[in-house]
Parts: C-alpha cells; sequence; structure tokens
C-alpha cells in the first residue's frame, strides 16, 4: 500500500493561541510502507492547553522515529504496539497532571493517532477528537468520550439534540486532567481508495457528514495538492459558519 497525505491547523476565528498539535509522517522500510498521524486538542487556559498536546504529539512522534524500528525488525506487531502505545498515554497523563499540579493550573489534551503498516492499522483514541474511514461512506470509527456522547448511546437524548448541547464540551476523560485514563484501541484491514481523517471538534461542529463526504470522497481526493486545499476550503467554511474553536484535519489516502 502507498500513501497520499495532507494536514492543515487553524487558530479560528477567536482564540488567540491554538491549542490543537498535530504530526504526519509517511516512511518505507524494507517490507513495509507506513503512514502515521497524531492529533492532540489541548485543554487549559494561559498557554497550558498548548503545552498538553505538544508533549503528547513529541513523545508519539519520537516512539515513531526511535521505538518503532526496533519493533518491526522482527514484524509488525499490532498487540506489541498497543501495549508500547497505552504506556505512552499513561506515563503522558500523570507527566502532565504533575505539571498542572505544580504549577497550579489544570490542562489536559485529546489523543487520536493512527499507524497503518501494509495492509493493516491500529490506532489509539481518547477524547473527543475523531478517527474517520471515508470509502463509499463517511464511517466515524472513534468513539467520543464526552458527557453527551454517553447519554447518546444509553439513549438519554437523541444525536441532533447533542449538537447543541451545551454540555457537549464536557469530556470523560483526557490525557493528563483524569485520574484514569482508558485508550480506545482500533484495529483493522485498509484497502486501496480508502482515506482516513483525523480531527479535533472544532472541525465538525459546524458541517453536516454529508458536506465532510462530498469533499472528501476518495475519487476527489487525486494528490496531496488537492488534499490540503480540500481541508482549507472545509476549514474556512467552518469560520465563515462562526466555528469557535481551534480547527485541524489531517487526511491519508491509501493507494494501490
Amino acid at each position: 500500500m502507498k500513501f497520499l497525505s495532507a494536514a492543515h491547523t487553524d487558530v479560528g476565528i477567536r482564540k488567540k493561541v491554538n491549542q490543537d498539535a498535530f504530526c504526519l509522517k509517511t516512511a518505507h522500510t524494507g517490507d513495509y510502507n507506513i503512514a502515521f498521524a497524531v492529533l492532540c486538542d489541548g485543554m487549559g487556559g494561559l498557554k497550558m492547553g498548548e503545552l498538553a498536546s505538544a508533549f503528547t504529539v513529541n513523545a508519539f512522534s519520537n516512539w515513531f522515529e526511535k521505538v518503532l524500528p526496533q519493533n518491526l525488525r522482527s514484524g509488525y506487531n499490532a498487540q506489541q504496539i498497543e501495549q508500547q502505545w497505552r504506556a505512552i498515554v499513561e506515563n503522558q497523563s500523570k507527566l502532565i497532571m504533575d505539571y498542572g499540579m505544580e504549577k497550579g493550573v489544570s490542562l489536559g489534551t485529546t489523543l487520536t493517532a493512527i499507524l497503518i503498516c501494509g495492509t493493516e492499522y491500529i490506532a489509539v483514541h481518547v477524547g473527543d477528537s475523531r478517527l474517520y474511514r471515508i470509502d463509499s461512506q463517511l464511517t466515524q470509527l472513534t468513539e467520543d468520550h464526552s458527557l453527551v456522547a454517553m447519554e447518546v448511546r444509553q439513549g438519554k437524548i437523541t444525536p441532533e439534540m447533542a449538537k447543541t448541547d451545551r454540555r457537549r464540551n464536557v469530556l470523560l476523560q483526557c490525557v493528563g486532567a483524569s485520574e484514569t485514563v482508558e485508550p480506545q484501541i482500533l484495529t483493522g484491514q485498509v484497502q486501496s481508495d480508502q482515506v482516513y481523517m483525523l480531527c479535533s471538534d472544532g472541525f465538525r461542529h459546524k458541517l453536516a457528514p454529508e458536506e465532510i463526504f462530498g469533499v472528501f470522497a476518495p475519487e476527489v481526493l487525486n494528490n496531496e495538492r488537492v488534499m490540503r486545499k480540500s481541508i482549507i476550503d472545509l476549514i474556512n467554511i467552518n469560520k465563515t459558519r462562526g466555528e469557535n474553536d481551534n480547527i485541524t484535519s489531517i487526511l491519508i489516502k491509501c493507494t494501490e
């Protein structure tokens, strides 16, 4: 499998600091083509959220550069990667929490990451950033760790009610601000002409699923220039509709 990739982030129309952080990398080893993306949406005043998201992205980026090559010498092992990622999440959460206690502030970050290795993927998720798969339709792969999402799953409110609920930004867990963090781990197979999209919550509040699918459908994303322009176009639509949050999206398209 080969990959096309693109990403863009925008501070938005209201905030002075962009607390979203991301990394996007592709590589080739002897046996594998690899794509890797991490997105974190930080929370906390006085630039604290910016630090929390950057800390966590850097930890996963360092894993990709230093640990993954050693892993792959003995072949791709999703269970091994899951164990390493859980350890990173636990360690980062403790480091961020300890830092916040030392400084007397509250901070934390969401986390959504995906590694595509050959024809397999593994993803890790905490919070309300999202991972989608786009092929013949738009499919949300991650589960929001938020109060309103939990109430939707319990049947207490409808998805439409959740979109305007004042509690929609209340998270049940995030890295650095929760005593216990239990990340969602996903694994699966990838196919040619599938697109994987990561986004912060600011990217999706003002967009309908059919709008995202129409712009990010695999047959539309023919090259990386088109991919990046498509992201920017949807970010600008969000801004014209009054989205107040930072706005970030990452695209990885699988090709033969």
